[in-house]
């Protein structure tokens, strides 16, 4: 089984240098994966054999060194990544002393020596740390990123008598970035506050006193208490006190819920007004509000395959760019016998353009908004690639039992034959189905209400989607359904209600049978109809049940197909065939509890768990978690997914669109450098702020 490791690259803002990096550390031995998650600055690794990590480690940091030398790698789970004020402090007092000596010889006229040296040094104290870099760079064979670029560009100007705007493209470029990392900086934050889930501390009860105290300081079995007004930080059960919790920043529901002794609670909920004492049952690291961060703030890891052709494109494009700009420089003017440095000039501008940061920045931060929306609506999407996914949805497939339905199945009717009592039919399937997990054992069991004497259970054999066999009083009793008993050959009367039915024979002889209903959850209805709203084209029932339950289901909530009578595998058998029957292009969805769904979940282009609050199977299995048992969430997921695809799509236009019209103006000397800093750094800003509109998605 791989292992997972990240680490944090500090410092790192440039696009081309992330992708070459990504590429870098997929190469090394051992290393089956490497993704940037160029949003939140990390690198992410999958290895084989653990013991190969250092020297892995080391093969990294070289990698990183060699292609970013100013950018630290730091251990993600050692991180102290510093957040200093002083160095924005530093680059702006830097930046503004270029900037006076750069607008003084403008201002004032100077002789050209002196002119060119108040240029040359305003040059140097804004640039010349990227010149150093490039050097670096391209004495280990690296072009084609952005210090290159912008070193060839402006020296390019001082070369051709262009002082002014070398070190106006310079600066401007610089202060650009510097704008770009606070705009992205700003998107994170904003974003990560929608997330803002992590309890800052612990009141820890040592008997008669109170110590405040850290989460992950707290182990199980530790008492804690919780004041009204702040998050519970741990997960565990209520042993003092009532109050009610509000429950939002993990479900996006506004209604508070109530709790009292022996209710369980999750870390991230808020306690709104009375004291509770709490039993801790999760260490911190395995708690709800640990793992959903972790999710959430790793999700950039599963690129969408829109990132994936973005990062394949720039690789291409910057290159392309660059030699087109060779070709400026010097075909037009051997062609056409004019003098070079018009087209030095334009070649220059086509340079400073070709920098894919505005895709490679805003297109992943669009979808790292995305993602932190839906976690704000109870929605937990576990990549890009998903969340791209649920924009193309076609098919959409649904569990019945707890999904559309509630899942809490009643007792309604009990038959048996003439020579048994109904309470004496009640106890053998009760006692029948004691050892099973199933909602419809339970809701027998439940129903029958009497102490169960487990010592009266004997040879216990459950067979998954059909019943079970077990004596009980040297009695053999089976329970199940229709399928079970025609498979043993048994003869009862065929029941014709509403309902789940559970045969039962003594001693291979029928007995009766029990029914058991569930009920429609009160939103199913409505989720469908907004599902047709929104263009999906097919929506599907599956359902173990029988036929004559299944439709009248599936009837009432409009549907466009049910199956019926389906065992597990009966289930994969039917989605494999939906799938088939899918557009070429579209995706289909399974959605289920999580729990008992993994096959299906898994076969799916995207699976989702219902009802997944707290239940760390159904955060395992599925793709995308609706962290309450609401169908109507799942709008709300493919609601985000459209409007965060429309604004990466966008933001593609419009810097691609941008860029080729400048380069265009370039090409024909309609445009200067000024228009090619803002067809780079002003592009990029604009796109990362049109990223952040994803934030307001539903």
């Amino acid at each position: 089984m791989s292992q997972k490791k990240i680490y944090i690259l500090e410092g790192l803002d440039c696009a081309s240098c992330a992708a070459k990096i990504e590429d870098s550390a997929k190469k090394i031995d051992d290393v089956n994966n490497a993704v940037i998650d160029l949003v939140n600055n990390k690198l992410l690794i999958e290895i084989e054999d653990a013991q190969k990590l250092n020297k892995i480690s080391d093969k990294i940091r070289k990698i990183v060194k060699d292609i970013e030398p100013n950018v630290d790698v730091i251990d993600y789970e050692n991180k102290t990544v510093t957040n200093d004020k002083s160095k924005i402090l530093k680059k702006v007092i830097q930046y503004g002393m270029a900037a006076i000596l750069f607008i003084i010889p403008i201002i004032f006229n100077f002789p050209i020596y002196i002119k060119f040296s108040l240029f040359f040094i305003s040059y140097i104290i804004s640039g010349g740390e990227i010149v150093f870099f490039a050097t670096q760079k391209i004495l280990k064979g690296q072009l084609f990123d952005e210090h290159f670029l912008m070193s060839v560009s402006t020296i390019g100007a001082f070369a051709i008598g262009r002082y002014s705007e070398g070190v106006a493209v310079m600066l401007f470029y610089q202060i650009g970035m510097l704008l770009q990392d606070y705009a992205v900086d700003h998107s994170k934050r904003s974003i990560k506050d929608l997330m803002d889930i992590r309890p800052d501390y612990a009141n820890l009860k040592l008997g008669d006193e109170i110590k405040r105290v850290s989460p992950e300081d707290i182990n199980i079995g530790d008492i804690i208490v919780v004041k009204a007004g702040e998050k519970i930080p741990l997960d565990g059960v209520v042993i003092g006190g009532k109050s009610f919790v509000d429950t939002s920043s993990l479900t996006g529901e506004s209604v508070p819920r109530e709790v009292n002794i022996g209710s369980s609670v999750l870390s991230g909920f808020i306690n709104k007004n009375g004291l509770l004492t709490i039993k801790v049952e999760k260490e911190f690291k395995e708690s709800t509000v640990s793992k959903i961060l972790d999710l959430v703030e790793n999700a950039n890891s599963k690129k969408a395959p829109t990132e994936n052709f973005i990062t394949k494109f720039a690789r291409y494009y910057t290159p392309i760019v660059t030699l087109s700009a060779l070709a400026i420089a010097i075909i037009p003017p051997v062609v056409l016998h004019e003098g070079f440095l018009d087209w030095i000039y334009r070649a220059l501008v086509f340079l400073v353009i070709s920098c894919p940061c505005a895709l490679m920045i805003s297109i992943p931060l669009s979808f790292f908004g995305g993602i932190g929306a839906a976690s704000k609506n109870g929605i937990l999407v576990k990549g890009g690639n998903y969340l791209e996914a649920l924009n193309d949805v076609d098919t959409i497939v649904f569990d019945k039992t707890g999904t559309l339905t509630k899942g809490t199945f009643n007792v309604t009717e009990i038959h048996a034959i003439d020579s048994i009592k109904k309470d004496e039919l009640l106890r053998y399937a009760a006692y029948a189905e004691y050892y099973s997990n199933h909602p419809i054992a339970s809701s027998i069991v439940k129903a029958y209400g009497k102490d169960i004497d487990k010592d009266k259970i004997k040879d216990y054999s459950e067979i998954s989607g059909s019943g079970i066999k077990v004596k009980i009083d040297d009695k053999e009793i089976l329970a199940g359904n229709s399928r079970f008993m025609d498979s043993l050959n048994i003869s009862y009367d065929k029941a014709n209600c509403y309902g789940s039915i559970v045969y039962i024979a003594v001693d291979k002889k029928y007995a009766g049978y029990i029914v058991i209903s569930d009920e429609v959850k009160k939103d199913s209805k409505e989720a469908v109809k907004a599902l047709k709203e929104i263009g999906i084209n097919k929506l599907v029932m599956l359902t173990g049940d029988r036929k004559e339950v299944g439709e009248k289901i599936s009837n009432e909530l409009g549907l466009d197909a049910v199956y019926t009578d389906l065992l597990p595998d009966g289930k994969v058998e039917v989605l494999e065939k939906l799938s088939a029957e899918k557009s070429s292009n579209g995706k289909l969805i399974f959605v289920g509890d999580g729990i008992n769904d993994a096959p299906v979940l898994t076969r799916a282009d995207v699976g989702v768990a219902m009802g997944g609050l707290g239940s760390d199977a159904a955060i395992e299995a599925a793709d995308v978690v609706l962290m309450t048992d609401e169908p109507i969430k799942l709008v709300d997921a493919i609601k985000i997914a459209k409007k965060t695809h429309k604004i990466v799509w966008e933001n593609i236009v419009i810097s691609l669109g941008v860029k080729l019209a400048v380069l265009t103006l370039g090409a024909i000397g309609l445009a200067s450098m000024w228009e090619a800093v803002f067809a780079d750094v002003g592009v990029t800003l604009l796109a990362v702020f049109n990223a952040l509109r994803v934030l307001r998605a539903k």
